[in-house]
């Protein structure tokens, strides 16, 4: 009898200790990265004095917000412009299945609270210059039944592989996450006796209240990739110190790899690039300089003032002035022995700051201004003497380019996110699960959804294409008058369609192709309407026999004939409501076309 020998685990301590070491090989190629982060999350919190050299003795130390106002300006473009997919498909026969999923693919999104994901790294986009998201299978969603998760991941906590510029290139990628003991313990309780072990501390923020973690250990996530023919397999580690967790490579359910895409889960998502790295630079690092240095001028204007304001005098030692009863401006009397000499006090002079002090303060304020493109005209203030509401809204939207690239870098990312979710529906999504979608007109649809018609050995090829969902009230306030104005110009006239399906095609704007449909359909039905007609008379005429003139013939034909008239009633209707329209101005045109500035087209 023969006796099955086990197969060693390709994943044990040797490769544990491994990938140890390349893990503290990456953290010190992201030193410098990680100071960075630090730092500017003080200056976010308005407590960069502690990176400022000590100036003075006054002990005062002001702090102005010009740097977080460009943050908090440049996160409200970003949340105008909130992400909505829609899947294009690459052949007639998808498009059942891509206007399924974009409708199920929102709903993933809103029940992983995107749109707070999408705020919060948007945040440390613009303080650390890159922000990441990741996108999982979570088996534990949905009562065991599993779902995408999509998280916001700290820069902090992730460690790739020094000079590579695309993160999906590192050889390694390890995520490091503090756990509590009690909850490891729990999960696994082979864990016991070793937590804290492997002595790895990942950098931390500098919290403003106590964070003990002496009961906590670093558990570790290991994504590595190898190649097995022409396919490139991703496989996946968890453990804490030398102790194997979870790997894709000791079970045989995971030997073709953890997921299917065979990409890290990790999408950056990446403001100013930056050779070598797969992190930028954002706003806080672009202007900090010039934030430090109007901390310091308006520190010194400050110490003046309270230095002209504060009365001080030259006192002699033996003038006989009661010195507490002088400096007590509530006393009204002063004490003196003996008699008091012009000299005996004088009061100390301090010299006002020159104008130019106040010229240069101006100046740096400006350059940050420039510097990150938020100027006044981004947030509702012109200059100049500037009243013309055209010149305005042009100013506005020459402002706005800024914006509009750095939104269209993050919807790159967002289609990398979007499409592994669908790479993960196409994976995972085995057993149906109830969703509620909108319909056509609008209203709830209730539909059971699984992965049969992506698994298939024929999958649709799907395209994503981003736009904005959130439209600001000047957004709407234009396609509202826009279409109010196609109404005046007798876009929707069934006998015009031919002429407005002309104009549309020269046109850009959002909902156009649903109007050119609409637009087809309303000439389609006005040629059935003429057609039937046309065969009602023919059968009139039959009817009435040579009799052509008969009373009865000219009847039907009254009833049956369209007014002559009728066009030229609505037409009056038209512009009559033209002239309600036009009294609006261009005043609110002007306003909407600056609001729409940071959108990307």
């Amino acid at each position: 009898m023969s006796i099955p020998i086990s197969t060693p685990p390709v994943i044990g301590r040797e490769q544990l200790r491994e990938a140890m070491e390349t893990l503290r090989r990456y953290k010190a190629g992201k030193a410098n990265f990680e100071r960075r982060l630090i730092e500017n999350e003080e200056f976010w919190k308005l407590r960069h004095w502690e990176h400022i050299p000590e100036q003075g003795t006054t002990g005062l130390k002001t702090r102005s917000a010009w740097l977080v106002n460009v943050l908090l300006s440049k996160h409200a473009d970003a949340m105008d412009a909130y992400p909505e997919p829609a899947l294009l498909p690459r052949a007639a026969d998808d498009e059942a299945e891509a206007a399924l999923l974009s409708q199920v693919v929102p709903v993933i999104l809103a029940q992983n609270d995107f749109a707070g994901t999408w705020s919060d790294n948007w945040w440390k986009k613009l303080k650390a210059g890159v922000a990441f998201y990741g996108v999982f299978w979570d088996g534990e969603k949905q009562n065991g039944l599993g779902d995408v998760s999509i998280l916001r991941v700290d820069p902090l906590h992730l460690y790739w592989e020094p000079g590579i510029t695309d993160l999906q290139r590192s050889r390694n990628l390890f995520h490091v996450e503090l756990a509590d003991n009690e909850e490891l313990l729990e999960r696994y309780p082979a864990l016991e006796g070793q937590l804290r072990a492997g002595g790895f501390s990942a950098a931390r923020y500098l919290y403003d209240d106590s964070v003990d973690t002496s009961r906590k250990t670093p558990v570790i996530d290991w994504y590595y990739k190898k190649r097995e023919g022409s396919r490139t397999v991703l496989h996946y580690v968890k453990f804490v110190g030398e102790t194997v967790l979870f790997a894709t490579e000791n079970d045989p359910e995971h030997a073709q790899g953890l997921y299917a895409h065979g990409q890290y889960p990790f999408f950056a998502d990446v403001l100013f690039p930056e050779e070598g790295t797969p992190a930028g630079f954002g706003y806080v690092d672009l202007c900090k300089d010039a934030q430090r240095q109007i901390d310091l001028m308006n520190n010194a204007i400050v110490a003046n003032c309270v230095a002209a304001a504060t009365p001080r005098w030259l006192k002699r030692g033996d003038d006989g002035v009661n010195e507490a009863e002088y400096a007590d401006w509530t006393k009204p009397f002063v004490h003196v022995q003996g008699s008091i000499e012009e000299n005996a006090l004088r009061q100390i002079t301090v010299a006002p700051l020159s104008g130019n002090y106040l010229n240069i303060l101006a100046s740096k304020i400006n350059e940050i201004k420039e510097t990150s493109g938020n100027r006044d005209v981004n947030n509702g203030g012109v200059g100049g003497g500037i009243t013309a509401a055209s010149a305005i809204a042009a100013m506005q939207e020459q402002s706005g380019k800024l914006s509009r690239d750095q939104i269209q870098n993050s919807y790159r990312c967002f289609r990398q996110v979007v499409g592994c979710v669908i790479s993960l529906i196409r994976q995972f999504y085995d057993t149906p699960r109830k969703l509620r979608i909108l319909g056509p007109t609008g209203d709830p649809v209730y539909l059971e959804f699984d992965n049969h018609l992506l698994s298939a050995a024929e999958a649709p090829e799907l395209d994503v294409e981003v736009t904005a969902q959130k439209q600001s009230t000047y957004n709407k306030l234009s396609y509202n008058e826009l279409a109010m104005q196609f109404f005046q110009m007798g876009f929707f006239r069934p006998d015009l369609a031919d002429q407005a399906i002309a104009a549309l095609e020269m046109m850009d704007f959002k909902g156009k192709e649903a109007m050119r449909r609409r637009l087809a359909d309303n000439r389609q039905l006005l040629a059935r309407a003429e057609e039937a007609e046309e065969r009602f008379e023919n059968l009139l005429s039959f009817v009435a026999g040579p009799q052509e003139d008969s009373p009865a013939r000219k009847n039907a034909l009254r009833v049956s004939t369209p007014r002559k008239g009728a066009p030229k009633l609505r037409r009056k209707q038209y512009d009559a409501l033209g002239s309600e329209l036009r009294s609006n101005g261009i005043v609110e045109r002007a306003r909407a076309r600056a609001a729409a500035t940071t959108q990307p087209r």
